[in-house]
């Protein structure tokens, strides 16, 4: 039934230290113990762990369907200025691609029903779809498609209690069902909740052997000996791997539900992962009747694996992978595809070993890989063999402590009184999403109105002034507070050239239980403490990536969310963390798709520069310093330059 425990070889004693075991994937059939089942709190080494991925299908375009009570066959794309950022399955037949310009997708299929996303324009609180719609005039909101997704996310937090689910982006969310799984394990098993009283080793006792499984209705199981994978190929989105097979590829590849899986001998995480899909399904099929979305899912023992699987048969389904089928299902997989394997450390890698497949570097030992880029290395080594940690954490008891309303002119401001224009503008997209934000947190509030105006590629300047309470959140009421901003950013200033321009709250707080009134907690923030307050809305600061390393392309909604695409003005991004600012290429001859790929590899490599400074980071001992040093040390900081990275950390962009 199981592997014996002793003949493992491969200890975990950190990130920065491991042992090599003799056999790759050697950890795929522990014993489970009566101890194990009957365990609550074993987190992420919890043999019975089951994580699920549920990914959207053509999120933005589903998003228009149902608004619009479009026939799911209709093809339908989304359109942002002259160029398309999502695009359904109907309209994929055609060969239409997201970044296509509307021209050529309508030459390809004249029937294409085009939806140009919602924009803010000065006179409306709200945003709406306007025929009249100019990238000089107007703004983009998606805010449409962030009701929906947190629609999406309530619905399985609702249907799937004792779950974890976090929501990872706009479209997906990671489900861990590990609590419930095991709860429904010891209600349909229930010999197992009593160690027997001839138990040989007590508590410690391998469980006995799991029933058969029904894999009918629950999804498509990938095998555990697939045939060769094809030689991959582009689709009509441009991606290619894993995710990217054609149809019939895929269900070459998968256990159709009349087949047997009883070839390889079922497990008691294989029935865990049973009950899983059988959960997630459900939850599934409850939003598409009750919301018209259809969704696609991967269930897996880590979010790394589920991430992958999820893509693995798009369109209103769900895969399996069990432990046993990892190792075939990573090995012909291209390791550059696997986020933080890519750019520069990819490179690396592929000219220093000559590989190209996960399966070319599992020849790699960890001690010839730590010799060559560093103790910290180990988390390649790992994630080549389907390991991931990466907890599963719902962020929607965290606090976001900015919002942020911002856009880039391909029009620059050269007037004074035409920055008014544009403050309206960017109000009316706080003050909806600070009355949303109200609905659900009634006493939430900001402290802080900043106004940020650049030039270019300059940094820019700064304005901000206490936020008044008031009862009610008016556009106007934002709209005068960053006029005020406004003139005392400009002065007296006549020639003016401002290309971006930003206006957020900082400092969001609720008042704590028992204040009498919400007044209480409103006082100006304190300059050291607003640097840490006006960062991105997401968990950035989680040494874990978002979607647990698991992301094998750069998904186009951060670059949308943050800057407007498909504007003259080259897309940019600004990291939360450093504040260090990227830009698209300033010739606006380049196709916005151009630009919006090279910005996205430059936002990824940095990303990945931070994590690999957290994973040097990891584990250092910390030195306590006194009262009497701290000012030695604050003053040596300041002398000292800037460290060389090491290990793996230097083939990062900072």
């Amino acid at each position: 039934m199981t592997t014996d425990s002793s003949k493992s070889k491969f200890v975990w004693k950190g990130k920065a230290k491991a042992t090599e075991s003799d056999q790759d994937f050697d950890d795929l059939n522990p014993i489970i113990t009566y101890r194990h089942i009957l365990s609550q709190n074993l987190g992420v080494r919890d043999p019975l762990r089951v994580i699920a991925l549920c990914d959207s299908d053509a999120f933005y375009a589903a998003c228009e369907m149902v608004r619009l009570g479009v026939d799911r066959e209709t093809p339908l794309v989304v359109l942002q200025w002259d160029s398309i950022i999502a695009v359904n399955y109907p309209a994929r037949k055609f060969g239409i691609s997201r970044m296509d310009k509307k021209k050529d997708a309508l030459k390809r299929c004249p029937h294409l029903m085009v939806v140009h996303v919602a924009t803010y324009k000065e006179g409306e609180k709200e945003p709406g779809y306007w025929d009249d719609v100019d990238t000089n005039t107007h703004k983009v909101s998606l805010d449409h498609y962030r009701r929906e997704s947190l629609k999406i996310a309530a619905m399985f937090k609702e249907g799937l209690p004792g779950c974890e689910v976090e929501k990872a982006s706009i479209d997906e969310a990671f489900i861990d069902f590990t609590k419930p799984v095991r709860e429904i394990l010891l209600q349909r098993y229930p010999y197992l909740a009593n160690v027997p009283p001839d138990a040989p080793e007590g508590i410690d006792t391998p469980l006995p052997l799991p029933p058969p499984i029904k894999w009918d209705g629950l999804g498509s199981v990938i095998l555990v000996d697939p045939p060769p994978a094809p030689e991959e190929k582009p689709t009509s989105n441009g991606d290619v791997g894993t995710g990217s097979s054609t149809t019939a590829e895929v269900q070459e590849r998968i256990i159709p539900p009349e087949e047997s899986v009883e070839e390889t001998p079922t497990t008691w995480h294989d029935v865990a992962l049973s009950i899983a899909a059988e959960l997630m399904g459900k939850a599934r099929e409850e939003v598409r009747v009750k919301l018209g979305y259809s969704t696609s899912a991967g269930v897996a023992r880590n979010k790394f694996l589920a991430k992958l699987s999820a893509s693995y048969k798009k369109l209103n389904s769900q895969s399996i992978l069990r432990n046993a089928a990892i190792p075939n299902y990573l090995k012909p997989m291209k390791f550059q595809k696997i986020r933080f394997l890519g750019g520069k450390l990819g490179e690396a890698f592929a000219k220093e070993y000559d590989a190209s497949t996960v399966g070319d570097l599992l020849t790699i030992g960890l001690e010839e890989m730590q010799s060559k880029f560093g103790e910290n290395s180990v988390w390649v080594y790992e994630v080549l063999r389907g390991i991931d940690r990466g907890e599963v954490k719902d962020k929607g008891s965290t606090l976001n402590k900015s919002m942020l309303a911002s856009k880039n002119l391909p029009k620059p401001i050269t007037k004074a009184a035409e920055g008014q224009h544009w403050i309206r503008v960017l109000a009316a997209e706080l003050a909806l999403r600070l009355k949303d934000a109200r609905e659900v947190a009634p006493n939430l509030w900001p402290k802080t109105l900043v106004l940020h105006a650049r030039k270019g590629y300059e940094s820019g300047r700064s304005k901000q002034a206490p936020f008044p309470f008031t009862k009610e959140v008016t556009v106007d009421t934002i709209a005068s507070a960053g006029d005020r901003l406004w003139k005392e950013l400009v002065g007296n200033n006549t020639v003016l050239k401002v290309t971006s321009v930003q206006l957020a709250f900082t400092g969001i707080d609720v008042a704590e239980t028992g204040q009498r009134s919400i007044e209480g907690f409103l006082k100006p923030v304190s300059t050291s403490k607003r640097a840490r307050e006006s960062e991105d809305e997401s968990d950035q600061h989680a040494r874990q990536p978002p979607d647990g390393m698991g992301s094998l392309t750069t998904g186009h909604n951060e670059l949308l969310d943050n800057e407007e695409a498909g504007h003259a003005f080259p897309p940019s991004y600004t990291c939360p963390r450093c504040g260090k600012r990227f830009q698209g290429s300033g010739s606006t001859d380049r196709p916005v798709e151009d630009q919006e790929s090279a910005l996205a590899r430059e936002k990824l490599e940095h990303v990945d520069f931070h994590f690999a400074q957290d994973l040097a980071n990891e584990g250092k001992p910390r030195k306590l310093i006194s009262a009497s040093e701290k000012t030695t040390s604050k003053a040596s900081k300041r002398r000292k330059g800037p460290t060389e990275p090491k290990g793996i950390e230097k083939f990062f962009r900072k």
